[in-house]
């Protein structure tokens, strides 16, 4: 219900999430198959290396390292973190509703985009997950009353895979990052019925099973390197909490890894010229297209995520093993997310650093409209971070399969062995990656 209210009030008008920059995005200047190449080779040495280190103790020791940071005052913390997610809520209702027309200079596109699915998207994995204290929404169910119906198991996550493709689809073809008004109202509808689903199966129930949003953080939450274990706040090694305790459970959840990672993927595919290349001669053979993105969302969803299925069978194949599909898909899951944290990461880090001085200028000053907006250019250079958190995700993933391979399978051979599928689909997601953050940043065609 809440993706359609959300696809009614978005129409089809030209608004990407990336439309507030410049779009500065530069091609890098060395030939495409060198770096992609470059990148590739780098993940597969990456696990010739990692398969030397074969002793199941010191794997799973580096795994479970870390040391409890003494948080005093959580409580005060807690609830500071609370008004403050409440607080920026209102301000994104009120100056979306009342505030500057022009997208550059309201505070709640920016608090919106910037802040939030930049900035504090981006603290998630590189620091630690503090949107579950943040959530306004969170916040104000703990004052409703809820009917506590039992949550049908059938369901799992797959309202929130749902969820969260179609609000990628809204996010890149709507015009929630130009319209104020439009942003304040989608955000008033997906409040409506995220309080409803509450209301019906509880709050906690709601967050941790069908909420895209609150499932997007937690899962980046395990990527960063400070998380709670039980009751304490633990710092360990990034991307370590990946596989201990286990992270995934259920088919329904390697479904919404693979949608987090694709997700990403298509927000900056489609601003390359490559898509216009593609598109140009599809439109002109009659092909609707409105049809297009949708069409191209789910095309690559679901090559994306045949190709992770196809390792799989492989894998129990060169594995020589009898464990069902479903139990290696699932351990070998995980390792994705700091695939898709690397590359929001590149994606996102020059869009968060461009804005920020609007965010803080239209935060001091919400009501007003200045004539200028100030806005920090990159060096050139900087294409090169990118390029680099892309790699460092994938190497990361590496070594954290490389784990859960010795976590799954009793010989070591067969550990070995299994991961050969899944490093060629780490190969071609790292190439795929790549190639998108290096084109230039055109304009969204036809819409």
């Amino acid at each position: 219900m809440s993706v359609l209210l959300l696809i009614l009030a978005a129409g089809t008008v030209s608004a990407h999430g990336a439309s507030l920059s410049s779009g500065s995005r530069e091609p890098i200047r060395v030939p495409t198959w060198l770096f992609l190449s470059t990148g590739g080779a780098a993940v597969g040495a990456s696990f010739l290396l990692a398969s030397f280190v074969t002793d199941r103790q010191f794997i799973r020791q580096l795994h479970q390292w870390g040391f409890p940071i003494h948080a005093e005052n959580s409580h005060v913390a807690v609830t500071a973190g609370r008004v403050l997610g409440l607080v920026g809520y209102v301000t994104v209702l009120v100056i979306g509703f009342i505030g500057p027309s022009t997208p550059q200079t309201n505070a709640a596109i920016l608090l919106v985009w910037v802040g939030w699915w930049a900035g504090l998207a981006m603290t998630s994995y590189l620091v630690g997950n503090t949107w579950q204290t943040l959530n306004p929404l969170s916040t104000i169910a703990l004052v409703l009353p809820s009917l506590n119906r039992r949550y049908p198991d059938s369901y799992g996550a797959w309202p929130s895979v749902i969820g969260l493709l179609a609000l990628i689809w809204i996010e890149v073809i709507s015009p929630l990052a130009a319209d104020p008004q439009l942003l304040a109202t989608a955000v008033v509808a997906y409040s409506v019925v995220t309080l409803f689903g509450v209301g019906i199966f509880g709050r906690d129930t709601w967050f941790d099973k069908a909420d895209p949003v609150e499932r997007v953080f937690r899962y980046y939450g395990r990527v960063a390197p400070i998380g709670k274990t039980g009751r304490k706040i633990k710092f360990r090694l990034f991307g370590m909490d990946l596989s201990v305790p286990r992270l995934v459970d259920d088919f329904d959840e390697v479904v919404f890894i693979i949608a987090l990672l694709w997700g990403t993927t298509f927000d900056g595919f489609v601003t390359t010229p490559g898509w216009r290349t593609l598109t140009e001669p599809l439109v002109a053979g009659g092909f609707p297209p409105q049809v297009l993105y949708p069409v191209a969302l789910l095309a690559g969803f679901g090559l994306f995520f045949g190709i992770y299925l196809i390792a799989v069978e492989l894998s129990r194949r060169t594995a020589e093993t009898y464990l069902q599909s479903r139990m290696v898909a699932v351990q070998f899951a995980p390792p994705l997310l700091a695939i898709a944290a690397g590359y929001h990461f590149a994606h996102y880090l020059g869009y968060f650093l461009e804005l920020a001085p609007a965010l803080w200028l239209a935060l001091l000053s919400p009501f007003s409209d200045p004539g200028t907006v100030p806005v920090y250019q990159p060096p050139s250079w900087f294409g090169g971070v990118g390029i680099a958190a892309v790699v460092i995700g994938h190497l990361v993933a590496i070594w954290v399969a490389h784990a859960a391979a010795y976590d799954l399978f009793p010989s070591r051979i067969q550990a070995i062995r299994s991961q050969y599928p899944f490093i060629a689909v780490m190969v071609f997601y790292t190439m795929t990656s790549l190639w998108v953050i290096t084109r230039p940043e055109v304009a969204l065609p036809y819409i």
